[in-house]
């Protein structure tokens, strides 16, 4: 899921080499934290988030499979 995460967001930003993703493993939910250059942040995000909210929705939809819940959570 990691690279999964890692490979969207390079794929957005003009900086690839700026994007971060730790993983934070709980006992029901693994948090991604997303870091990207502060001028890229804008495009991770999307118009009115609707990028993240669509790297989220794959997120939940990778987690049904899994039966494990996954959130991202984009820094700055």
């Amino acid at each position: 899921m990691k690279e999964l995460i890692e490979a969207i967001a390079k794929a957005l930003v003009d900086n690839p080499e700026a994007v971060q993703v730790r993983t934070i493993d709980g006992e029901q939910v693994t948090v991604f934290e997303l870091r990207v250059d502060p001028t890229d942040l804008g495009k991770v995000i999307g118009k009115q988030g609707r990028t993240a909210r669509s790297i989220r929705t794959i997120l939940g939809a990778a987690g049904m499979k899994f039966k494990k819940r996954f959130t991202l959570e984009i820094l700055e």
